[in-house]
C-alpha cells in the first residue's frame, strides 16, 4: 500500500470524526452559525463544545463507525450479527445521542436480520442518514475489494438499522466514492459510472441531489433524510478547494450539522489526506464508546484503526454472515 493511499485512509477516518465533533454543537441550528462565531478560517476555537457535547467531542456517528471498524477487524470480516451486537450493547448504555430509527430497531428485540425489516413495515419511514453517518471505517475497509463489493458492503451494514433501500444505496453511493478517492481518482468524476450502479429504483433521487448545479438551498427534505445529507457532502466537497473549507461550508448548512459535517469529513479527508486535517482540530477530539468500559478514543487510536482497516491483509476474511441485499 503507498503512503498516499494510506495517508487519504486515515484521513478519511479521522477527517470523518473531525467533523463530525466540529458540527456537533451547531446542531439544529441557523445557516451561517459556524461563520458567524468563527468568521476567519484558521483562527482556532473552532472545538467549542456547547449544545451537550464537551469540546472535541465526537457524537454517535463517530462512534457507532468505531464500533463497526473494531467489529470488521476483530471478526476477520463482515459479521452482521457481531456487528448489531455491538450496537445493542452500545444502545443500552445510553449514549448521550442516538437516532430516532436506530434507537427503535436496536432496542426492539427482534433479531438482527429482521429488525429493521419489521421497523420499516410497521413504519415505513426508514430513510434516515444514521446508515450513512458511520460509514468512514466501512469504507476504508472494503475499499481495496473494488466497486461491486464495496457497495454490497455498504448497503449490508445499512440494512442493520435501516429497512429502507434509500438509506442503503445513499451509503454504498459514500463507499464508492471514497473508493476512487482512496485510489487517487476523482470522486465527483466518478459521480455517473457510481450512479449507473445504484438500483434503479433509487438512481434517479440520487441523480438529482449529485449533479453539478445541486445546491443544498433546493432539498426537498430536511438534512437528516439520507439524499440530502449526502447531496449536501458533495456539494461542500464540489465547491471548495480544502478539508477546512469543506467541513465549514457543511457546518455553516445548518440542521444535521454533525451528520453532514461527518459525511463531508470523511469524503473531503479521503481526497486530500489526513495531512490537510488541521492539527487544531485533531487535538482536542475524543470517541467515547458508551457500553465498552469507559473506552475513550483519541486521534492516535482512531488513525491507528484507519491504518488495520485500509491494509488488505487484515481484511481478507469472508462474509460470515449476511443481510439480504436483494
Amino acid at each position: 500500500m503507498t503512503d498516499t493511499r494510506l495517508e487519504r485512509a486515515v484521513g478519511a477516518v479521522l477527517g470523518s470524526a473531525v467533523g463530525d465533533a466540529l458540527g456537533a454543537p451547531f446542531e439544529f441550528g441557523p445557516e451561517g452559525a459556524f461563520t458567524a462565531r468563527f468568521p476567519r478560517p484558521g483562527q482556532g476555537g473552532e472545538m467549542c463544545g456547547g449544545g451537550g457535547w464537551d469540546p472535541g467531542e465526537a457524537t454517535d456517528d463517530t462512534q457507532m463507525a468505531v464500533l463497526v471498524g473494531e467489529s470488521l477487524l476483530e471478526r476477520s470480516g463482515l459479521d452482521l450479527p457481531d456487528v448489531f451486537r455491538r450496537f445493542r450493547r452500545w444502545a443500552a448504555a445510553e449514549p448521550k445521542d442516538i437516532g430516532l430509527q436506530t434507537e427503535a430497531v436496536l432496542s426492539g428485540g427482534d433479531p438482527w436480520d429482521t429488525a429493521a425489516a419489521l421497523h420499516f413495515q410497521a413504519n415505513q419511514r426508514a430513510a434516515g442518514n444514521g446508515a450513512l453517518m458511520r460509514a468512514a471505517t466501512s469504507a476504508v475497509h472494503f475499499a481495496h475489494r473494488g466497486r461491486d463489493a464495496t457497495m454490497d458492503a455498504a448497503r449490508r451494514l445499512a440494512a442493520l438499522t435501516h429497512g429502507d433501500r434509500a438509506a442503503w444505496e445513499g451509503t454504498a453511493v459514500f463507499h464508492e466514492l471514497v473508493r476512487v478517492a482512496l485510489a487517487g481518482g476523482d470522486p465527483l468524476a466518478a459521480l455517473p459510472a457510481t450512479l449507473a450502479a445504484v438500483h434503479p429504483d433509487h438512481r434517479a433521487r440520487y441523480a438529482v441531489v449529485l449533479a453539478p448545479d445541486w445546491h443544498p438551498d433546493q432539498a426537498t427534505e430536511f438534512n437528516g433524510a439520507v439524499w440530502p445529507c449526502l447531496g449536501c457532502a458533495v456539494w461542500a466537497v464540489r465547491t471548495t478547494s480544502s478539508y477546512e473549507d469543506a467541513v465549514r461550508a457543511a457546518v455553516d448548512l445548518g440542521g444535521d450539522t454533525d451528520t453532514v459535517a461527518a459525511v463531508t469529513g470523511g469524503l473531503a479527508g479521503a481526497v486530500y489526506g489526513v495531512g490537510a486535517i488541521p492539527e487544531r482540530w485533531t487535538g482536542p477530539l475524543h470517541v467515547p464508546l458508551p457500553g465498552f468500559g469507559e473506552r475513550v478514543l483519541r486521534a492516535g487510536e482512531l488513525s491507528e484503526l484507519a491504518r488495520r482497516l485500509a491494509a488488505p491483509a487484515g481484511s481478507a476474511g469472508p462474509a460470515v454472515s449476511t443481510v439480504p441485499a436483494g
